[in-house]
């Protein structure tokens, strides 16, 4: 994303976080432009000629004295801009003022309670009665002098530097993450530096990111003829409908049926967008070709490359039946993109690869186009409701790319993919039946990859555990189990081991992420 000078706006500088643009997403939920940077791309001058209101800087794995691997202009402190410093950021900006940061006696990873030391406009409605709040720490470093002007707001059993100001240069730093949900009331600190220290209007809509992204993708595409890669999943969709009022008959979208899709799903995808929304679908049932492939393949990586080469080798089978096409439109979304690599250049860690992230291979021939790369679930959603879509698309859970591949831990069997789409079924229609659907983020059922002994009928059964996973959130960085009411999980087990051969046992995932991923694989 490059700098906008016609809006005044919030700067975040990325120094390799997975939660940078959740600032800038919090950000924009208030109704305030925000862009992101990379610490290694920022130039003074861009700040200077390029309206900016206020400064964060992100948190990052590093440590503040790897000089070498990091880059910070100190000058940027002297611009009379308020800055904000979040996790790293503030060791940062302590570090460059004149404080020390060391490494912590006691790591803190998790949540961690704060308690209020003085009155600032940063912390306005923040504390609890009690004067102290839960917060999301993230850290083995932390400051350990305060540099000279500055005072303590708030301190935790480890940080007493939890949060220290600067009011007279509009300096402000703090330990933990106030971007994450885990951080209770974050959003409101955010917002209070926004609007109460940077003094910054409201500038910024769903429907204004609308018209940025056809204009992009007219200004990118051109008279060009375009081939969108088409899941009938809610990014893919919105995708497709983003790029018909872009360029209109220009657009061909090709659905590829891997044979790891959901029980139904390509009867759907078909009616919904080539009979409803009349747009051009070409079908591939490329069923066989997957699964052959895949078959003995238990390595989580090897599934995902098998999976995306051979879904590329398929679009230019198909690509070169469609004449003067110069443009291939992913539906990819920035968890997809910070999860596998960096977007802005930064040392953030990978986590695992994604089958449409990364490019094309120069043979194609094909340019990528991605507008929704720098945007997270939830603004997908806003922005498909502006498209007019309908509610059942947009409310639609989200479904990996490599699909059941990865919700089976181990070796893929055909056996295996037909229960694992009942097992599936059954979850999801339970959810919709009980009117629990739209109040879970992402709900699936998984096989892990062990059988037990179960006995059914006075007969000794040895079968496959299914591992059922709901989760809430609101951007699918950090997640949390959803608590079923009570009976359901007995009711839709039930269900489940009755009418489904080969399962024997029901397990339910009440993990968190962080420390786990939603998916398995």
């Amino acid at each position: 994303m490059s700098l906008n000078n016609k809006l005044t706006k919030i700067l975040i500088i990325d120094f390799g976080s997975q939660f940078t643009q959740l600032i800038a997403r919090r950000v924009r939920e208030f109704g305030v432009f925000s862009e992101i940077i990379s610490h290694k791309k920022i130039k003074i001058n861009q700040i200077i000629n390029n309206n900016i209101g206020g400064i964060i800087l992100s948190g990052g794995p590093l440590n503040v004295y790897q000089n070498d691997k990091f880059k910070f202009d100190k000058k940027i402190l002297s611009l009379k801009i308020p800055v904000l410093g979040i996790c790293f950021g503030h060791q940062i900006l302590s570090k460059e003022l004149g404080g020390r940061v060391k490494k912590s006696k006691h790591r803190e990873f998790g949540l961690a309670t704060i308690k209020k030391v003085s009155n600032s406009k940063l912390t306005k409605n923040f504390f609890n009665k009690d004067n102290s709040n839960n917060v999301w720490m993230s850290h083995a470093d932390q400051v350990s002098k305060m540099p000279k002007n500055f005072k303590i707001i708030a301190s935790s059993k480890n940080s007493k530097l939890a949060i220290i100001e600067n009011t007279k240069n509009n300096y402000y730093g703090v330990q933990f993450h106030p971007e994450v949900t885990h951080t209770n009331k974050g959003k409101i600190l955010l917002r209070n530096f926004v609007f109460y220290i940077c003094k910054l209007k409201k500038n910024w809509s769903s429907k204004d990111q609308k018209l940025e992204l056809i204009r992009d993708i007219k200004k990118q595409v051109g008279n060009n003829k375009v081939i969108c890669g088409l899941s009938g999943g809610v990014d893919s969709s919105v995708v497709a409908q983003l790029l018909s009022k872009a360029i209109r008959k220009n657009l061909t979208c090709i659905f590829v049926n891997n044979g790891l899709l959901r029980k139904n799903e390509e009867k759907q995808v078909v009616n919904t967008f080539k009979k409803k929304l009349k747009i051009n679908l070409v079908y591939v049932n490329a069923e066989k070709e997957f699964i052959n492939k895949l078959t003995n393949i238990s390595d989580p990586e090897k599934k995902r490359k098998i999976i995306g080469n051979l879904f590329i080798k398929i679009f230019e089978r198909y690509a070169k039946k469609i004449k003067n096409v110069k443009f291939l439109a992913q539906g990819t979304l920035y968890p997809d993109l910070i999860e596998s690599r960096s977007v802005t250049g930064s040392q953030t860690s990978k986590i695992k690869s994604h089958h449409n992230v990364g490019g094309l291979p120069k043979r194609m021939k094909l340019k990528l186009v991605e507008p929704l790369k720098f945007l997270f679930k939830d603004e997908v959603r806003k922005l498909g409701l502006e498209l007019n879509l309908s509610k059942d698309i947009i409310s639609r859970h989200p479904f990996p790319g490599p699909g059941l591949a990865i919700r089976m831990p181990g070796n893929i069997t055909r056996e295996k993919i037909n229960i694992l789409k009942e097992a599936d079924y059954y979850f999801i229609k339970a959810l919709r039946d009980n009117g629990l659907y739209d109040k879970i983020w992402q709900a699936y059922a998984a096989l892990l990859p062990v059988k037990t002994v179960g006995v059914m009928g006075d007969n000794r059964t040895y079968e496959h555990i299914c591992l059922l996973r709901a989760i809430t959130s609101e951007d699918g960085m950090t997640a949390d189990f959803f608590d079923f009411p009570k009976g359901f999980m007995q009711s839709i087990s039930n269900q489940i081991i009755n009418n489904i051969r080969g399962i024997n046992r029901v397990v339910y995932d009440v993990t968190s992420k962080p420390p786990s991923t939603i998916e398995l694989e």
